[in-house]
C-alpha cells in the first residue's frame, strides 16, 4: 500500500451549479456536496484563518461566490479560486472531508456569528 498521508482520500471532485457547489467523493464512500459560500467563508487561507485562532475573521457577503477553477497541488490538496479573486486557500483532502463531516455544525455556527456582529450573507 503507498502511503498518502491522508486519512482521506478523493475519488472524484466536480464542479456542478455553475460552480456554486463542490462535490467530492470519498473512498470511503462518503460523499459531500459543498456549497460556494461555505467553502470561501471557511477558506484555510490566512486572508480568512489568520496566523493564530484569535486572528480568524469572519467572511460575510459571500451568498453568491462561485468556484471559478479546481486546482490539484501536489497529491495532497486543491486550490479553489473563487470568482470574487480568491484563491490563496489550499483546501487538503482532510480538510474538505472535515468540512463535508461538520457542515451542519460549522454552518450552524457561521449563521450565529453572523448576527452577532450584524453581518449579512447577501454582499
Amino acid at each position: 500500500m503507498v502511503e498518502r498521508g491522508a486519512r482521506h482520500w478523493p475519488v472524484e471532485i466536480r464542479l456542478k451549479d455553475r460552480g456554486h457547489v463542490l462535490s467530492v467523493a470519498f473512498d470511503d464512500g462518503r460523499d459531500f456536496s459543498l456549497a460556494a459560500e461555505y467553502l470561501r467563508i471557511s477558506s484555510p487561507s490566512a486572508e480568512v484563518q489568520g496566523h493564530s485562532p484569535t486572528e480568524r475573521r469572519i467572511v460575510a457577503g459571500k451568498i453568491d461566490v462561485a468556484i471559478s477553477e479546481v486546482i490539484p497541488v501536489g497529491n495532497y490538496a486543491v486550490r479553489l479560486v473563487f470568482d470574487d479573486r480568491h484563491q490563496t486557500g489550499i483546501f487538503t483532502w482532510d480538510y474538505l472531508y472535515e468540512l463535508g463531516d461538520r457542515r451542519e455544525a460549522n454552518w450552524t455556527s457561521y449563521l450565529s456569528e453572523l448576527a452577532a456582529r450584524k453581518l449579512q450573507r447577501e454582499s
